[in-house]
């Protein structure tokens, strides 16, 4: 625990100002991997259970109870998008460590081609690109627990291609004794070797810290992840909506202990998920994601923006979930997944 602790602190105290949103390549992989991750407000580092899929969000949280998992995630966005994943885990006892193996992919749909200027229609073109996906994860001691996972990345922009590599780190801390989890993971750290022109993308680095708890007397957990700790202020300074002066034309004063605040909330994801019956095969969620609310919201308007909710029942050998996460007023996103393990397809003898 104080190696998460110590690891915090040390990014906290980066830093430098400027947004995050649309300055890396490979942005796709760090979408939510699953609906469940959807309905938990976009990221999921401390929870270890049968779901595979969460082995894209933490690659220490991969198990023996994701032995022979298989999933299917399909998230629908705005504008025709589409993307999705395809996960497997196995465990390989004779070495103590757990693997999985996996596809994300996204299609950004067709597009117009035009001349210069745009005119002319001369074709269409198709944008996507894919990720192949192979991690793992060991049991260090009795509550320690460490992952990787190695991503080979690959882009197609109409003439435009580039190839790259990406990694994710895991360490989780569980204390089963108190239903008390904690993680530390960096996402997304790599390299550009193809050039989409003559300038090198930055990939998508996401440092993050989480922790979870399980009550006692209720089937509930509750969880709270921070993200981006690369970087600390990921404020969005909106010209447009600034105001130096009042109606006197004097000087309005920037409050900057508001804007520190704002500012440090942007960071944290708050979660809470209901494990309801013996085995926990109902499932209601909800998150707040204040970042996406603060950049996302319109200002005099009401939404829904940067919460999202979802649920999750078992139907004889399958596992249905779904997820909405709210981006906008003009709507949100809608995220399906199913799941099955094929131990339970085997004959008895």
């Amino acid at each position: 625990m104080r190696i998460i602790i110590s690891f915090s602190l040390l990014f906290l105290s980066f830093l430098s100002q400027a947004q995050i949103g649309g300055l890396h390549i490979y942005e796709f992989a760090n979408l939510p991997a699953s609906s469940r991750v959807t309905a938990l407000g976009g990221t999921l580092i401390t929870v270890k259970d049968d779901d595979v899929a969460l082995a894209l969000q933490n690659p220490a949280v991969t198990s023996d109870s994701m032995h022979q998992q298989l999933a299917f995630n399909y998230n629908y966005h705005f504008s025709g998008i589409r993307n999705g994943n395809v996960n497997y885990g196995h465990s390989l006892d004779r070495w103590g460590v757990d693997v999985h193996a996996g596809i994300q992919f996204i299609n950004y749909g067709s597009f117009d081609l035009t001349d210069v200027i745009g005119n002319t229609p001369l074709g269409s073109f198709e944008a996507n690109e894919i990720a192949f996906v192979v991690g793992g994860a060991k049991q260090l001691n009795e509550r320690i627990r460490v992952g990787v996972n190695l991503k080979p990345v690959f882009s197609r922009f109409e003439s435009y291609n580039s190839n790259g590599f990406l990694a994710d780190f895991g360490l989780m801390y569980s204390n089963p004794g108190s239903r008390f989890d904690a993680a530390f993971v960096i996402r997304s750290a790599g390299a550009q070797f193809d050039k989409f022109n003559t300038e090198r993308g930055d990939t998508p680095l996401d440092i993050q810290i989480g922790v979870s708890q399980r009550l006692k007397h209720l089937p509930f957990r509750y969880s709270i992840v921070a993200h981006n700790l690369q970087q600390w202020s990921i404020r969005y300074d909106d010209p447009s909506q600034r105001e130096t002066t009042n109606l006197f034309g004097e000087p309005i004063e920037v409050n900057e202990f508001n804007n520190n605040v704002d500012n440090l909330f942007r960071h944290f994801i708050f979660q809470g998920e209901f494990l309801l019956g013996k085995s926990e095969n109902l499932r209601l969620r909800f998150a707040y994601n204040h970042l996406r609310r603060a950049e996302l919201s319109v200002e005099q308007w009401r939404s829904l923006a940067g919460f999202s909710f979802g649920l999750g029942l078992k139907i004889y050998k399958f596992r249905i979930d779904y997820g909405l996460g709210y981006y906008h007023l003009a709507g949100a996103n809608n995220h399906i997944s199913i799941s099955t393990n094929l131990q339970e397809y085997r004959r008895k003898i």
